[in-house]
C-alpha cells in the first residue's frame, strides 16, 4: 500500500511544481520564410521598356479593369506580392507629363491616412534615369512606389502591393527582400530605342 501513497505525492509535487507563477501566455508568431539568393532575368523586348525582374517572380499582364496594352505586373506567388507596372507613352506632349505626374502623387497621397511616414527620395541609376522613389510606413496597401520619365516620349510608374491581411510590420522581411528587387528593375531600365 506504499506505493499509492508515493504515486499521490509525486503528483502532488508535480501539481505544485506546475503552478509556477513565471507562465506568459506567448505572442501570435508569424512563419519563418527563407528567401532565396537575388537572381535576374530580362523582361521580353515587345515592350516600349525593358528591365531586369526577379527570376521568383513571373511576368503577368495587368488584367485590371483600366489595364493598357503595355502595363505589366511582377508577380511573386510565393509572397503574394505585386509589382504593378504602368506605362504611358506622352507624345512629346508636356501636359500629358503633368497630368501623369499629378495621378502619381494623388494615387501615393491618397495612402497618408494610414501612412506613418512617406519619405520621398531622389535616385539617379547608373544609365543616368532619375528617378522619385516613395517609401510609405504604416498599415498600407502599398509599401514602395516609383516613377520614372524622360519627360517627352516615356513615363513609368512601379507600385509594389502584398495581397495579405498581415501587419506590414510582420511583411518588413518581404518588403526588403522585394524593395532590393525593386531597385535592381529601375536600376537596369532602359527604353525601348536605347535597345536597339
Amino acid at each position: 500500500m506504499r506505493i499509492p501513497k508515493i504515486i499521490y505525492s509525486l503528483t502532488f509535487l508535480l501539481l505544485v511544481a506546475a503552478c509556477s507563477s513565471d507562465y506568459y501566455p506567448k505572442p501570435r508568431g508569424y512563419n519563418r520564410i527563407e528567401f532565396p539568393e537575388h537572381a535576374y532575368r530580362s523582361l521580353p523586348d515587345s515592350l516600349p521598356y525593358i528591365f531586369e525582374y526577379s527570376s521568383y517572380a513571373k511576368m503577368l499582364k495587368d488584367t485590371s479593369r483600366i489595364s493598357e496594352k503595355d502595363w505589366v505586373e511582377i508577380y511573386y506567388p510565393r509572397l503574394k506580392a505585386n509589382v504593378h507596372i504602368t506605362y504611358k507613352n506622352l507624345h512629346q506632349n508636356m501636359d500629358l507629363l503633368r497630368e501623369y505626374l499629378d495621378d502619381a502623387y494623388f494615387l501615393t497621397s491618397k495612402h497618408q491616412i494610414k501612412a506613418y511616414a512617406i519619405d520621398d527620395i531622389i535616385m539617379t541609376s547608373p544609365s543616368g534615369k532619375t528617378f522619385s522613389i516613395a517609401e510609405l510606413d504604416g498599415q498600407v496597401p502599398s509599401q514602395f512606389q516609383f516613377i520614372c520619365t524622360d519627360s517627352t516620349t516615356h513615363f513609368i510608374r512601379g507600385a509594389l502591393y502584398f495581397n495579405t491581411k498581415v501587419n506590414n510590420d510582420s511583411l518588413r522581411p518581404s518588403i526588403e527582400y522585394v524593395k532590393v528587387d525593386v531597385l535592381h528593375m529601375m536600376n537596369t531600365l532602359m527604353w525601348s530605342e536605347e535597345i536597339n
